[in-house]
C-alpha cells in the first residue's frame, strides 16, 4: 500500500491502481489502471471529474448547487493493509454564504489487493445551525469520452451509448434531459430519444452498474451499492444511475419521483448526523473475445463479495458501526382477510423493514434515518440482519393486498441485541366482499395498458421488451392520439385491464391539454339504498392533480362524491416512471346513487395545462356492504 502527496494531490495506490485526489479539496481527479493513464474524463476541470455534490436551499429560499470542495486534509489510517483519507469541510456561522451549512467528512479508503476503493461521507448538524432542505446526496463520476461507450446497469439494460456531443447536436424535446438525436457520429442512434430518465432504477435493483470500455482489453468501471440502509425513501424509491456523459452516479437521497415536498427538510437547531455509504468502485479487465459479458459478470460476482462482507470492518470512523455493533430483528407475518380465504393467509414475497418512527407508509417519504428491508419467504418468515442501533418502526407492505401495515410497538435495536418479535398479523382495510376489482396492488402500474411509443420517438434498447415499455418518451401524448376525441371506458367484465386500462390518467392534448374523465361500468343485481359502499383508490403516483369520483352522472357542473384535492409532485409521467408515491384513498359511496342495473363510475383528472398532470393507478376495487 503507498499514499504519497505534494501540494496539491494526494496519490493511493497499492499495485493494482493508482488514485488521485486534489488536495484539500477531495475531488477525485484521476484513477490509473492497467497502463492506462486516467479512466477519468482528462480534459474536464479537475473539480468536475469524480465528486460528492448536494442540490440544496435555505429554509424559503432559492434553491442552489454545492460541489463539496474541502479545506482540510488527513491520513486516518496508514498500514502496510488500508489507507483510509479524509477530507473535510466544516461549516461555521460566519460562513452562510460558503455553501450547505452542514460538516462534511469524505472518506477514501483503498485496500491491499483490492480493484478498486471505497468512499463513503459523514454529514453532521448542529444546534444553533439555520434549517435546511436537501434535495440531492450522491457521488459523480465523468468517465474518459473517447474510451467508455458501453453502459450496463441490468441484465436487459445493455447498450452502446450515443456521446455528449451527440446530444448537443440534438433537438431538445419537452424538457431539457430529453433530445432526439438527428446528426449522431454513428449512424445507428440517429432517430432515437436519449435521456438519462430512462435508466432509472428502483434502489433495491441498484446493485452494480457502469460502463465497460471499448479497448481490445476492455476495462470495466463500476460502481456497487451493497447496501441501500442509508438510501432515503425506502426500497421502492427510483434513482438514477449511469447516462450519457458517460455519467456514472451513486445515489443516496434524491426528490426525484416523491417531489421537492419531501426534501429532506433539517429544522433550525436541530442535531442530525448520518453516514452515506460507503460503497465501492470497482474495476476490472479481461481480454479477449466476449469480454464485455464477462466483465458485466465478473462484476455481479464481485456485488456478491462486498454484500457478504457487510457491515465492513474497515471504515475508520467510529460513525460507522461493525457488525458486533449491530442487532437484529426475526418474526413472522401473515394476513387476515376473511374475503380472501377463511384461513390465515401467509405473507409471501412482503416487504419487512424498518424505519424511522411515523405513521402507516411514512418509511416512503423519510429521509434522514436509516432503514433496513428484506422479503419474507413463503410461509412469511423474515429476518432483518445487521440493524444500526436506535428506534425504529417495523412496516410491512404485502403484494396482493392494499395499504401499509404498521406494527404499533416502538422496537430498540442495541449493540448484539436479537429481538424476535413473534407472528404479526396484518388486517388490509376491508368492509364487504369484492364486486369487482382493476389491476393488482402492487404499488405501481406495471400490469395496465403501455403503448408502443410513437416511432419518431423511441429509445430502441426497449423496444419490443414488455416489461421496460413504459421507459420509452412520449407516452403522454399517445393517450390523445388512441383516444383523440372520446376518452377511455371500461366495462367489467368484458374489458381486460391489461389491454384496456391506460397505464397513466393524463391530460389530453387538444389546442391545449385538457382534463380527462374515465368510466367504469358496472352492474348491480340488487342497490342497497340504505347501505354503503367503498371504492378502494389506489393510487401509484400524481403529479399536480386532482381526482374526482362521480356516480352514474359524469358532468363536471356536479359536486363529486370525492375529491382528492391538487396532489402529487413526482413527475413520473415525464421522468419514464411507472410509479411515484403510493397513495390510498377510501370513499364512501351511498347506495341511493346506485341503481340495480347498469351502473357507472366516473374518475375525473380534472387538472389540464400541462402534459405531465395526471395520476398513476395501482389497484381500483368496489366493495359491497358488510356482510
Amino acid at each position: 500500500m503507498t499514499q504519497t502527496h505534494n501540494l496539491l494531490n494526494v496519490v493511493m495506490g497499492n499495485g493494482i491502481l493508482q488514485v488521485t485526489l486534489s488536495k484539500p479539496d477531495g475531488i477525485v481527479t484521476g484513477i490509473r489502471y492497467k497502463g492506462i493513464d486516467n479512466l477519468l474524463e482528462f480534459h474536464n476541470k479537475e473539480e468536475d471529474r469524480g465528486y460528492w455534490d448536494h442540490d440544496w436551499n435555505y429554509e424559503n429560499s432559492p434553491g442552489g448547487h454545492d460541489r463539496i470542495i474541502s479545506t482540510n486534509y488527513s491520513v486516518i489510517v496508514k498500514t502496510a493493509e488500508q489507507v483510509e483519507l479524509s477530507f473535510t469541510r466544516m461549516w461555521h456561522p460566519s460562513s452562510k454564504s460558503r455553501g450547505i451549512p452542514l460538516n462534511i467528512d469524505k472518506r477514501f479508503v483503498m485496500l491491499r489487493g483490492s480493484s478498486g476503493f471505497y468512499s463513503y461521507a459523514i454529514h453532521e448538524h448542529f444546534k444553533g445551525w439555520p434549517a435546511l432542505n436537501i434535495a440531492n446526496v450522491r457521488m459523480a463520476f465523468k468517465l474518459s469520452r473517447d474510451k467508455f461507450q458501453y453502459m450496463a446497469i441490468a441484465d436487459n439494460m445493455q447498450r452502446d451509448m450515443p456521446s455528449a456531443e451527440d446530444r448537443l447536436k440534438g433537438r431538445k424535446l419537452a424538457y431539457p434531459e430529453a433530445v432526439l438525436l438527428v446528426n449522431p457520429k454513428k449512424a445507428k442512434f440517429k432517430g432515437e430519444v436519449d435521456d438519462k430518465y430512462q435508466y432509472s432504477m428502483e434502489s433495491r435493483d441498484i446493485k452494480v452498474h457502469g460502463w465497460i470500455s471499448n479497448d481490445r482489453a476492455a476495462v470495466g468501471f463500476w460502481q456497487i451499492k451493497p447496501s441501500s440502509e442509508s438510501t432515503s425513501f425506502g426500497p421502492f424509491k427510483q434513482l438514477l444511475t449511469s447516462h450519457v456523459g458517460p455519467t456514472s452516479l451513486t445515489t443516496f437521497h434524491s426528490s426525484h419521483y416523491v417531489g421537492r415536498h419531501f426534501d429532506m427538510k433539517i429544522k433550525k437547531d436541530e442535531v442530525w448526523k448520518k453516514v452515506y455509504g460507503p460503497f465501492f468502485v470497482y474495476v476490472n479487465s479481461l481480454p479477449g473475445p466476449g469480454n464485455k459479458h464477462r466483465l458485466w459478470e465478473d462484476a455481479k460476482k464481485q456485488y456478491n463479495v462486498e454484500v457478504k462482507s457487510w457491515p465492513y470492518k474497515f471504515p475508520a470512523s467510529k460513525d460507522f458501526p461493525r457488525s458486533d455493533q449491530r442487532g437484529s430483528i426475526s418474526g413472522r407475518l401473515v394476513v387476515i382477510d376473511r374475503y380472501v380465504s377463511r384461513m390465515v393467509i401467509s405473507a409471501k414475497g412482503a416487504y419487512v423493514g424498518l424505519a424511522y418512527p411515523g405513521s402507516d407508509g411514512t418509511w416512503q417519504t423519510e429521509s434522514k434515518g436509516y432503514q433496513f428491508w428484506t422479503v419474507t419467504d413463503a410461509k412469511g418468515y423474515f429476518w432483518i440482519n445487521n440493524v444500526r442501533t436506535g428506534k425504529y418502526k417495523l412496516y410491512a407492505f404485502v403484494p396482493g393486498f392494499i395499504g401499509d401495515y404498521k406494527h404499533n410497538v416502538a422496537i430498540t435495536i442495541t449493540a448484539g441485541s436479537v429481538t424476535k418479535i413473534g407472528k404479526l398479523v396484518y388486517k388490509p382495510p376491508r368492509v364487504g366482499p369484492t364486486y369487482w376489482e382493476i389491476g393488482y396492488p402492487d404499488r405501481s402500474a406495471a400490469e395496465f395498458y403501455i403503448p408502443d411509443p410513437n416511432l419518431k420517438y423511441v429509445n430502441r434498447l426497449f423496444v419490443n421488451r414488455t416489461t421496460e415499455r413504459f421507459r420509452q418518451y412520449g407516452l403522454w401524448d399517445r393517450y390523445s392520439e388512441i383516444y383523440p376525441t372520446k376518452d377511455l371506458v371500461f366495462t367489467v367484465g368484458v374489458s381486460d385491464y391489461r389491454k384496456d386500462w391506460y397505464f397513466s390518467h393524463n391530460t389530453r392534448r387538444k389546442n391545449k391539454y385538457v382534463g380527462t374523465t374515465w368510466e367504469i361500468k358496472f352492474n348491480l343485481n340488487n342497490a342497497n339504498k340504505k347501505a354503503k359502499y367503498k371504492l378502494r383508490l389506489a393510487l401509484a403516483s400524481a403529479t399536480a392533480a386532482e381526482l374526482q369520483v362521480r356516480v352514474n352522472d359524469p358532468y363536471w357542473a356536479k359536486r363529486p362524491v370525492f375529491s382528492t384535492g391538487k396532489i402529487g409532485d413526482e413527475n413520473a409521467i415525464a421522468r419514464h416512471g411507472n410509479h411515484g408515491l403510493y397513495r390510498l384513498y377510501n370513499v364512501d359511496l351511498p347506495g341511493s346513487l346506485l341503481v340495480k342495473g347498469s351502473n357507472s363510475i366516473f374518475l375525473t383528472q380534472s387538472r389540464g395545462g400541462n402534459a405531465f398532470f395526471g395520476v398513476m393507478y395501482d389497484y381500483i376495487r368496489l366493495e359491497g356492504p358488510h356482510a
